[in-house]
């Protein structure tokens, strides 16, 4: 992949990483995060596997839905 598109998915990682503290609903929150770091996890693995980058963020998804998917439970 291009480096030009590898930024392009690193920007939009960040806009939806700081898009998910502006938000309220923790629903919202979860899922706009973990758009973010799946990006993030994208990005990483195509600017040369930056594993600092891509372990933190693929933590960060397992627990985005596991939170998400044991509220649905909970409904």
């Amino acid at each position: 992949m291009s480096s030009e598109i590898t930024n392009y998915i690193g920007y939009a990682a960040s806009v939806f990483i700081v898009l998910s503290f502006i938000l309220k609903d923790l629903t919202k929150i979860r899922i706009i995060n973990l758009v973010g770091c799946i990006c993030f996890v994208i990005y990483g693995i195509f600017s040369g596997m930056l594993w600092p980058v891509i372990i933190p963020n693929a933590i960060i998804c397992f627990v985005q839905v596991y939170h998400l998917l044991t509220a649905k439970k909970k409904k």
